[in-house]
């Protein structure tokens, strides 16, 4: 196989003009642009890239860092505004599915139509028809017009189209995730086999899991900037660094800590990376949650078996008898992993006066889970266990992610020892 690189970008920019009115940019042409009435946004600044044949590379970055900018130059659908995009071989783009389907035509004349504009002939398509079909699976739809399609048949038959293309070099955004939970395996099983088959990938997603899984290399997009480039691994470290980072600026808290509670030796805690939701009656206030090593390194990634602390501060407002301080984790589907809180756990809490700050460290033994990303929801409320008031609980306030430590089924291992018996058979030995 040659060693020379199939996608090969030097020096590569985008930019874009950003009018705040419509006018303005007719007011610019009719002046031949002697009046500049726009903003540039440079979607892409000077990002050189090379891409060997049979490689699958992983683009991850924020929202806005230019990751489908780019694949939309590489697919040729844009041109940049300067720099240099080689690209060698047969590109399929799996970017905005659908996005030349008719909804007037038959499911069956659209996969005929978009054949012909990634350039197959109608024998060629025709060939192929039958795989499609099988793949998408949605039945006589496929004589229907697409109109009539639900979203997730629509998508499923677009995936299906481009899938089959049969390229040298396939370019996904964000294209996993279309249909059900089957139909998501398949399109992983099918993407799978274009890498074993030595096609050429590059993949823009949110998923992580899925670039440390897929990917033999990731780059890490910034602002329209190259930041990192390197194994999927080291590349998601950095991320997970720079987002955590962000988040602490953004959290409008100031440093991570206060004076140390002389009581427990705890700090308290004055960071919450998110506050999009929350709600409670209001005589207490969550102030900071974090994640911490034995050693007290703040953590933005996890690992099974690992000792790590939670803690929690809670300010109050008004006086209160029996306060409870908590959390709950969930997963990125939403679906509540595991929860606790101080009284759960049997420690009770003294009362608490106005001004008062409560800072609650609850120690983990990380158990085997899923890897992905999980958030953590803390709470602080009044009452026991079984009958309680939530003063304040916050939503998703922490992210963290859970490092890939082996094959797992379900959402977690639980710690089980096997034993076992065998019974001969005394005819045999006979």
């Amino acid at each position: 196989m040659s060693s020379e690189p199939v996608i090969l970008l030097k020096h590569l920019a985008k930019k874009y003009p950003i009018y705040d009115r419509p006018s303005h940019k007719f007011l610019e042409l009719v002046t031949l642009r002697r009046k500049q009435l726009h903003r540039e946004f440079w979607a892409l600044r000077d990002l050189d890239l090379e891409v060997p044949p049979g490689s699958t590379v992983g683009v991850i970055g924020q929202n806005g860092s230019g990751k489908s900018t780019l694949l939309q130059i590489v697919a040729g659908i844009l041109r940049q505004t300067r720099g240099d995009c080689l690209v060698k071989g047969t590109v399929a783009a799996l970017l905005e599915l659908g996005s030349g389907f008719n909804p007037e035509f038959t499911g069956r004349e659209n996969v005929f139509m978009n054949g012909a504009i990634m350039g197959f002939t109608h024998a060629e398509v025709q060939e192929r028809l039958e795989q499609i079909l099988d793949f998408a699976e949605i039945g006589d739809f496929i004589d229907q017009p697409v109109k009539t399609y639900s979203s997730g048949m629509f998508m499923r038959l677009a995936f299906s189209v481009a899938i089959h293309a049969d390229p040298d070099i396939l370019l996904v955004d964000e294209a996993l995730a279309v249909g059900d939970v089957i139909f998501q395996h398949r399109c992983i099983n099918r993407i799978n086999q274009l890498r074993k088959a030595g096609k050429t990938i590059l993949f823009v997603t949110h998923d992580l899991q899925a670039v440390t899984r897929f990917c033999d290399r990731a780059i890490l997009l910034d602002q329209g900037r190259k930041l990192e480039d390197g194994t999927p691994e080291h590349v998601v470290q950095r991320y997970q660094a720079l987002i955590f980072e962000r988040e602490r600026r953004t959290a409008g808290k100031g440093e991570f800590w206060g004076p140390v509670d002389q009581d427990t030796g705890l700090q308290i805690v004055n960071t919450i990376p998110f506050i999009h939701n929350r709600f409670g009656e209001g005589r207490a206030e969550i102030i900071g949650i974090i994640l911490l090593s034995n050693d007290g390194e703040v953590l933005n990634e996890m690992r099974e078996n690992q000792e790590v602390q939670l803690v929690i501060s809670a300010r109050i407002h008004q006086n209160i008898e029996h306060p409870i301080i908590g959390f709950t984790v969930r997963d990125r589907l939403g679906v509540e992993i595991t929860s606790s809180n101080t009284s759960y756990e049997g420690l009770h809490l003294p009362p608490a006066q106005c001004g008062d700050i409560v800072t609650v460290g609850f120690r983990i033994t990380v158990p085997r889970m899923r890897p992905g990303s999980y958030s953590i929801s803390p709470a602080v409320a009044q009452g026991n266990i079984w009958e309680h008031t939530v003063e304040d609980w916050i939503d998703n306030a922490l992210i963290i992610n859970m490092a890939d430590s082996g094959l797992i089924y379900g959402m977690m291992q639980w710690p089980v020892k096997a034993t076992f018996n065998v019974r001969k058979n005394k005819t045999a030995d006979s």
